[in-house]
């Protein structure tokens, strides 16, 4: 009888041991880079979504309350372009009496401006209208609940200060890359 088995030699289980240590290591350097792939995928959906960075933000002086009458406004813009509207409400000198909203609107980002005589703020783009706290009250900025983004404000020394941005999110994206 004659067996069909053949005998391996040496040489030939080692070359066995090597192809499947090479297939083993093969997967596993695709399983890592696929993990390392979606890894970096996931870390920069998180960034997007989830800003934390830092904000860099001053206070920067606006003008004397003396200069500004109740039921005045000034155009303000920061250092990072942000475009202000700060308005005085109140008689007094404190930092209540006065207001500071982006003059931007959130609808489609046309300028607003102040109505002392309706004690609003106006978009004539759409006739959006925004309470003097910059709430929506007319128009799509009402139906979108979209109020005016509000900068803290404060007075020290006589003169009254703003606390804004100093880079905006596109300089921010571009240091990031």
């Amino acid at each position: 009888m004659s067996d069909n088995r053949t005998e391996t030699g040496p040489a030939e289980e080692g070359a066995t041991a090597r192809r499947g240590f090479l297939q083993h290591a093969a997967t596993g350097v695709m399983a890592g880079g696929l993990v390392a792939g979606y890894g970096m995928l996931a870390a920069q959906a998180a960034r997007f979504l989830f800003p934390t960075g830092s904000r860099d933000t001053a206070w920067q002086f606006v003008c004397t309350p003396s200069e500004l009458q109740v039921g005045q406004s000034l155009g303000y813009v920061a250092p990072s372009g942000a475009k202000v509207v700060v308005a005085r409400q109140g008689a007094g000198e404190e930092a209540g009496d006065f207001i500071a909203l982006s003059s931007v609107c959130p609808h489609l980002g046309c300028q607003v401006h102040w109505e002392a005589q309706n004690d609003r703020f106006f978009c004539p783009c759409h006739n959006g209208a925004f309470d003097a706290a910059g709430n929506p009250t007319e128009g799509p900025p009402a139906t979108a609940n979209q109020p005016l983004t509000r900068f803290p404000l404060k007075i020290e020394n006589g003169l009254l200060y703003i606390e804004v941005p100093l880079h905006s999110v596109t300089s921010q994206a571009e240091n990031r890359a």
